[in-house]
């Protein structure tokens, strides 16, 4: 009778750690999508801005504004769309099984990695133009 106990412990106690990851997570894909938001609005003010006086350079750096708010903003949504389904996958298996927490956890993260990528491209980009 004590195992159980202590197994439906522990069992919570992984769930509610599995929880407080994915709202984290999904909070950090939000916050990549706020950038790419203001990046993409920053590329098209610039682009319309660079037709008027046709400046290679200002032209440039509005499409790798543009640029650089597309590839954050469709690797966080790649990314959110990755955590999401890993995550109804590890609270589902930890249910059954919660000594499988770590294994779950490095693919979550691998994940979020995904936008993480978007989000050095973006840097790159940024980078590239100054």
């Amino acid at each position: 009778m004590g195992r159980r106990v202590e197994f439906a412990m522990s069992n919570e106690r992984n769930l509610k750690r599995a929880r407080l990851v994915l709202r984290v997570l999904t909070l950090s894909v939000f916050a990549l999508l706020a950038v790419s938001m203001v990046l993409t609005a920053t590329g098209i003010k610039a682009l319309a801005q660079a037709q008027g006086g046709a400046d290679q350079a200002s032209l440039r750096k509005a499409l790798a504004y543009l640029g650089a708010g597309l590839a954050t903003g469709l690797a966080g949504i790649g990314g959110g769309y990755a955590v999401g389904q890993a995550g109804a996958a590890m609270i589902a298996a930890l249910t059954e099984k919660p000594e499988m927490f770590g294994r779950m956890f490095i693919v979550l993260v691998l994940g979020e990695g995904i936008a993480l990528y978007g989000l050095l491209i973006s840097i790159l980009l940024m980078y590239a133009v100054h």
